[in-house]
């Protein structure tokens, strides 16, 4: 079956499920499947959210949305590892390959719906910040909207503290420098610490830390200096067969519930 989209105008009272089967003729079996995976949508009263019980009743001039891609909807989540619950949200291992955020053709590869399949007691999940889906490390997912709402003042603010370690290709020359180049029309600010050299592979280890938060800043912001990280196809080395050498492995911030200081790492060794 290849990628389609229906929009689907209901009339009358029915089941979501029963009126996805009338319009796309799939058993409900399957459509349960996609709906579980995030691909079916409702409109109503000016909103359009995301469903997934197949026995939601739908009224009158409710508007159903399905995206169906079998490419998104045969992807298979790589498992995340929690690191720390701390009830109103969680701080997680987000491995490479998989995504900060879904899309409208589905979500069952997002962090967000593994925590909220995986997390004991279960509980909704909010992202608080991105990690590139090539990328890996440490995220936090908020488990109230309230809390999400104040993490996401908490990155305003500049307040929570992010450390990446990259190795790149070159042997990088400086000690310590900092990039201001502008990305996407937007100020974008990145510092770099050099920890390692390795000269007979002619690569290097830094430590990064971003006060902005633009697409792909570090990968962008590394390749305009020269030095790419190593298998990043996007921006450096198309033909590389590694995967991303780009973890997020140090996060630190006052909680803003308690107010206490917590700090997470991952060893880099």
């Amino acid at each position: 079956m290849e990628k389609f989209e229906k929009h689907i105008e209901i009339v009358e009272p029915i089941t979501a499920v029963d009126a996805l089967q009338q319009d796309t003729g799939l058993a409900k079996q399957q459509l349960k499947i996609i709906m579980q995976k995030g691909a079916v949508w409702l409109s109503r009263n000016h909103s359009t959210q995301r469903i997934r019980r197949a026995k939601k009743m739908l009224h009158k001039n409710d508007r159903l949305h399905f995206y169906y891609d079998p490419h998104v909807m045969n992807e298979q989540p790589p498992k995340a590892e929690l690191i720390a619950d701390e009830s109103a949200y969680s701080i997680w291992f987000k491995p490479y390959g998989m995504y900060s955020q879904g899309s409208k053709w589905g979500d069952h590869c997002t962090l967000y719906r593994w925590a909220e399949q995986h997390l004991k007691p279960q509980r909704p999940a909010y992202i608080v910040h991105r990690l590139d889906r090539a990328a890996s490390g440490l995220m936090i997912l908020a488990h109230q909207k309230k809390v999400a709402a104040q993490f996401a003042e908490l990155l305003q603010q500049r307040k929570i503290h992010k450390h990446y370690r990259v190795k790149v290709e070159g042997i990088f020359p400086h000690r310590e420098i900092s990039c201001d180049l502008e990305l996407d029309d937007k100020p974008a600010l990145s510092h770099f610490t050099l920890l390692q050299v390795d000269e007979s592979a002619q690569q290097s280890i830094l430590d990064v830390s971003i006060e902005s938060g633009r697409k792909h800043q570090i990968r962008r912001h590394l390749s305009s200096m020269g030095f790419p990280v190593v298998g990043d196809r996007l921006y450096g080395n198309k033909d590389s067969e590694m995967d991303l050498q780009l973890l997020a492995y140090s996060i630190a911030f006052n909680c803003p519930l308690s107010a206490e200081s917590k700090a997470y790492r991952l060893d880099c060794e």
